[in-house]
């Protein structure tokens, strides 16, 4: 399965696929230059602070309170790869959340999005192993 999101300004599409017999998740549509220059931070868990991946709770309500899926992850090519420290569950939903880091910098983003000074923007993208 396979999910993507598009932007306005045309941006390339995030897309999400479960590779590696339903293993591990493929990352897509990242810009090359900054996937590289991110990737080259020494930061400890660099990308687990840029992108999360959580197992959707019964109650989609409190999906904001879940834990972080703990795993590790890995540049190949164009993508990052996400494996998860406990395999995928048969049957069970998860979620990655993708922060719009470009978007609602300006006092124009917030006027328009309606948006509160210091909450960035995100999007969640949903996969079923």
């Amino acid at each position: 399965m396979a999910f993507g999101c598009r932007h306005k300004n045309n941006a390339p599409a995030i897309q999400i696929r479960l590779i590696d017999s339903n293993k591990t998740l493929k990352i897509s549509g990242l810009d090359y230059a900054i996937l590289q220059d991110i990737n080259r931070d020494t930061t400890i868990n660099v990308w687990q602070n840029l992108i999360q991946v959580y197992r959707m709770p019964a109650d989609t309500d409190m999906k904001d309170f879940q834990p972080i899926q703990p795993g590790k992850y890995m540049v190949r090519d164009s993508a990052v790869v996400f494996i998860p420290d406990t395999p995928f569950k048969a049957h069970q939903t998860y979620f990655m959340r993708y922060y719009h880091y470009d978007k609602g910098s300006t006092a124009w983003d917030y006027i328009k999005n309606h948006q509160k000074p210091g909450k960035k923007q995100y999007q969640d993208l949903i996969f079923k192993q």
